[in-house]
C-alpha cells in the first residue's frame, strides 16, 4: 500500500470493533415491527406463487429450470422465521433434491455453479438426512469449478497454477472465464454449509479476489496500474481469450495517478465491492487487513441504498442482498460514511435498509422492479431477494 493510501487513523476508534463490542441492536423496536410486517406480507406472497405441481418458484420447461430462485425464495423464508417443516419450505426442499446431479451439482442444464451454490445456502442447517446427503457432494461440486490446480474435469474449467489471472475464480461456465458474482455465490454457499475458512477453496479466492480489486498495490493485473479507487470490478477479462483487460459491468472511471496524469481505469462498483469485501471476510482476513480496509473505504465513500453505485438502478435488489450480507458479517450496527456536506456521517444500515425495502414493497407483498437487467423484473426473484436481505439485515432467522 502506498504511504497515505487508505489511512486507518480516521477508523481506529470504529471499524477494528465487533458488533459484539459495541453492543448495540441492529434495529429499534420501531424497525422490528416493521420488518415484521414487511416479511409477512412477502412471505404471503411467496406462498401464493409457489407451483402447486413442483413446489417450486418461477418454474420453467424442462431442460431450463433454475432451481436458484427457488432456493432463494426458500433461504428468505427461513431467515425471516418461516421453520423448516412448513409446508412450503418442504415442498421447495424437495424441488431442489429433486435436481441433484450425480456429479453432486444441484442444477438442471443451466448454469450449474450458480444454481448448486444457490441451493447449498437454502438447504444448509434443515435437519434431514436426505438434505445432509446433498451438502458435502455439493460443496465437492462447486470446489471443483474454481480455477485451479485441482480443478476437476469439467471442460469449462482449466487446471492452472497462482500466476494464471482466472486462479481462484469460478465462473458461470459458459464465458471461458470466472467472475465475482459467481465467486462470490460459491462462497456464501460453501461458508453457508460449513465448509471451514481456512480450507484451500477459500485461501485461493482470496487471490482471485485480489486481482478484481482496483488498488494498484494489491492487484498485479495491468487494468489496476495506479488505481486507487479501493473498489472491486466483475472479472480479470470478458472471455477465454482476453483474461488480463479486465471487466466492469459499470465502464470505466477518469482516475489521476501520483504524477498528475489523467487515466481512463475500470471502475469498481456497488455489488461488487460488498461481494469482494463479504467474501475477505469470510475467508477470514483480518479486519485491518490492508485490501479488507481499502474495500470498506470504498463502501463508506459511497453508500447508497437508492442505487447500485457505479450502475445506477441496475442490479438493484441484488444489491440490496449482498449489502446486506456484507454488512451482517462485518457485524457492526453502523457504519460511518461521508455525507452531502462532506462530513463524516453514522448510518444505521439495517434501518435504513429495512425502510427502503418498505417503501419498495407492493400492496400483493411482492416489490416493486425497478429495471429488468438480470431477470430484475421477475417479481418472485426479486421478493425473495428483498427477503434475504431484509432477513440479513434483522440478523435472521427471526420470528
Amino acid at each position: 500500500m502506498k504511504p497515505g493510501t487508505f489511512t486507518l487513523a480516521n477508523l481506529a476508534s470504529v471499524a477494528l470493533l465487533s458488533g459484539s463490542a459495541l453492543a448495540q441492536p441492529r434495529l429499534d423496536e420501531e424497525h422490528q415491527r416493521l420488518a415484521k410486517e414487511v416479511a409477512t406480507k412477502a412471505i404471503e406472497f411467496m406462498r401464493a406463487k409457489q407451483d402447486a405441481e413442483s413446489g417450486g418458484w418461477s418454474v420453467a420447461p424442462p431442460g431450463r429450470q433454475l432451481p436458484a430462485i427457488t432456493a432463494l425464495v426458500v433461504n428468505g423464508l427461513r431467515l425471516n422465521g418461516v421453520p423448516n417443516d412448513d409446508p412450503a419450505v418442504r415442498r421447495g426442499v424437495e424441488f431442489l433434491l429433486a435436481h441433484r446431479k450425480p456429479d453432486g451439482g444441484i442444477y438442471d442444464t443451466l448454469l450449474p455453479s450458480y444454481n448448486t451454490a444457490c441451493a447449498l445456502s437454502a438447504l444448509a442447517g434443515i435437519d434431514d438426512p436426505k438434505v445432509s446427503a446433498a451438502i458435502e457432494p455439493a460443496q465437492r461440486f462447486l470446489v471443483s469449478l474454481q480455477w485451479s490446480e485441482e480443478s476437476g474435469d469439467n471442460p469449462s474449467v482449466a487446471r492452472v497454477g497462482p500466476d494464471n489471472p482466472f486462479y481462484g475464480g469460478i465462473g458461470y461456465g459458459q464465458h471461458g472465464r470466472p467472475d465475482l458474482s459467481n465467486l462470490g455465490l460459491a462462497l456464501q454457499g460453501l461458508k453457508d454449509s460449513g465448509l471451514d475458512q481456512d480450507s484451500p477453496a477459500f485461501k485461493r479466492a482470496v487471490v482471485f479476489l485480489s486481482r478484481l480489486q482496483m488498488v494498484d498495490e494489491i492487484n498485479d493485473m495491468p487494468y489496476a496500474d495506479g488505481s486507487e479507487q479501493g473498489g472491486f470490478i466483475y472479472a480479470t477479462g470478458p472471455d477465454a481469450a482476453h483474461p488480463t483487460i479486465g471487466e466492469s459491468k459499470a465502464g470505466e472511471i477518469v482516475e489521476t495517478l501520483p504524477d498528475g496524469t489523467k487515466v481512463s481505469r475500470l471502475r469498481a462498483y456497488g455489488s461488487m465491492t460488498y461481494t469482494g469485501f463479504k467474501s475477505y471476510v469470510y475467508a477470514g482476513l483480518p479486519r485491518d487487513d490492508e485490501r479488507v480496509q481499502a474495500a470498506l473505504n470504498w463502501l463508506r465513500r459511497h453508500y447508497s441504498l437508492d442505487e447500485n453505485p457505479g450502475l445506477g438502478p441496475e442490479g438493484l435488489y441484488y444489491y440490496y442482498v449482498v449489502m446486506a450480507r456484507a454488512l451482517d458479517a462485518w457485524d457492526e450496527p453502523t457504519i460511518d460514511v461521508a455525507s452531502d456536506n462532506g462530513r463524516e456521517e453514522s448510518r444505521r444500515w439495517a434501518e435504513d435498509l429495512v425502510r427502503k425495502l418498505a417503501s419498495l414493497q407492493q400492496p400483493d407483498g411482492s416489490f416493486r422492479p425497478i429495471a429488468a437487467r438480470w431477470m430484475e423484473g421477475d417479481p418472485e426473484l426479486i421478493t425473495a431477494y428483498a427477503l434475504i436481505a431484509l432477513g440479513a439485515a434483522r440478523g435472521g432467522p427471526v420470528n
